[in-house]
């Protein structure tokens, strides 16, 4: 079956809000084996609107619309797919009921247009909506259904989730299922040349690599019969992606991001670590923080933007600091060596480097980053040069100290691994 999406709405044309609901719905039409080939976005424009549905409905089976649902008189979505159905608009009395109460839950007032979005297109299936006052609608046509979802995401995502998905999947003769294996350490062009052979000859189940901000994201897809069914073909790959990539791969759960993954790794090996940062301002530290529980195994954070503060905070030596500059991998040493020191931690990361767009030079240009994570004497310190905005530069240079301080913690046990000390 083919679904294609609509998305309304002026303030989407005009680049005011991000189209999150057009990435949700792609991702969930396609863990139900749905065929997306065709995505619209349309202004608050009727006759726009119009042209647009009857074209879909010539050519897919499923059309799902998002936004123009609302009580103002731009918001047509409803009235004009209704008319491209031939069916008439008719009060709801439980969509007037739970407006009503929606309403008065909140102390709001009731105005006269609030009692437009209590209509509904005669015969079709009410979505109601416990998030908001616009009910969601499906029609059915012969062979064409047409889904009208609410705008707002935290109205759309539960409606989809709890009452569209299993909705769609009872259609569905089969179903498709998805398991992602995230790696870290590696770009995406060497992870693709690892698993090329894997794509060539892939027919079902199929592997796909994305790129993330320092990660590259392996998306394993089977279709079959059944999720048991789909899961047991998915296993084999997963395997034999493991065999290739080892180490390199630091999760298999699509909810854990990679700080979660070296919360893991200190809680397991009880381990403590702090952070000594120059140009990522405090930003790596932030991101070990997002996750719950971290205050146990992270001591403190430096900031040390400065080189009095590098001295300072962190007892880097100033003749290091003449002679190399703050910029250069015997800081980085000395910082990461300082900061253990500093919190009586077992390891520290340590990042220091030009980000821009001022203050590079020929011998050590804007994007220029070292990082160094020291433990018990050792180092492991690299060299980067990124490029982009100062803000990118900075993004980059956390997700690579967060793989550096991963693969330290790792290498704990293999001192023969650690490139200095």
């Amino acid at each position: 079956m083919t679904v294609e999406l609509i998305c309304v709405g002026t303030e989407l044309l005009l680049g005011n809000i991000v189209n999150t609901n057009a990435a949700f719905i792609a991702e969930k039409c396609a863990m139900l084996g749905l065929s997306m080939y065709y995505q619209s976005v349309v202004g608050d424009n009727q006759k726009r609107l119009e042209e647009l549905i009857r074209t879909a409905k010539k050519r897919s089976d499923i059309i799902i619309l998002s936004g123009g649902l609302g009580p103002t008189q731009d918001d047509l979505t409803k009235e004009t797919a209704a008319k491209v159905m031939g069916r008439t608009l008719v009060e709801d009395e439980r969509a007037h009921r739970e407006i009503k109460e929606f309403m008065a839950k909140r102390s709001h007032a009731i105005t006269e247009n609030n009692w437009k979005q209590a209509l509904v297109p005669e015969g079709c299936k009410v979505l109601y909506n416990p998030n908001g006052t616009a009910p969601g609608i499906i029609m059915e046509d012969g062979q064409t259904r047409i889904i009208l979802l609410p705008g707002p995401p935290n109205e759309l995502v539960p409606m989809f989730e709890e009452q569209v998905y299993p909705y769609l999947k009872e259609s569905q003769p089969e179903v498709i299922c998805s398991k992602m294996v995230k790696l870290c350490g590696i770009g995406e062009s060497s992870a693709e040349t690892k698993i090329l052979d894997l794509i060539e000859k892939q027919t079902n189940p199929t592997v796909a690599p994305y790129a993330k901000t320092g990660e590259v994201h392996l998306r394993i897809t089977a279709k079959a019969a059944t999720e048991e069914e789909a899961y047991q073909m998915i296993a084999p790959v997963e395997d034999e992606l493991q065999e290739r990539f080892g180490d390199l791969i630091y999760t298999d759960d699509p909810r854990v991001s990679l700080e979660m993954a070296i919360y893991d790794l200190l809680k397991a090996k009880g381990l403590t670590v702090t952070t000594a940062e120059s140009c990522t301002g405090g930003l790596l530290a932030g991101q070990l923080i997002n996750v719950p529980g971290i205050s146990e195994y992270l001591k403190e954070g430096y900031v040390t933007y400065s080189n009095e503060a590098k001295e300072k905070l962190l007892g880097v030596p100033a003749d290091i600091l003449r002679q190399y500059g703050a910029v250069s991998s015997q800081t980085a040493e000395a910082m990461a060596a300082g900061g253990a020191n500093a919190a009586n931690a077992d390891l520290c990361i340590a990042v220091t480097g030009i980000a821009g767009p001022d203050g590079g030079s020929k011998e050590k240009p804007v994007g220029l980053v070292y990082m160094s994570c020291y433990c018990k004497g050792r180092w492991y310190t690299q060299e980067h040069r990124y490029t982009g905005s100062r803000s990118k530069i900075r993004e980059y240079s956390v997700a690579s100290a967060l793989t550096l301080l991963r693969k330290t913690i790792l290498a704990m046990d293999k001192p023969a691994d650690f490139n200095n000390g």
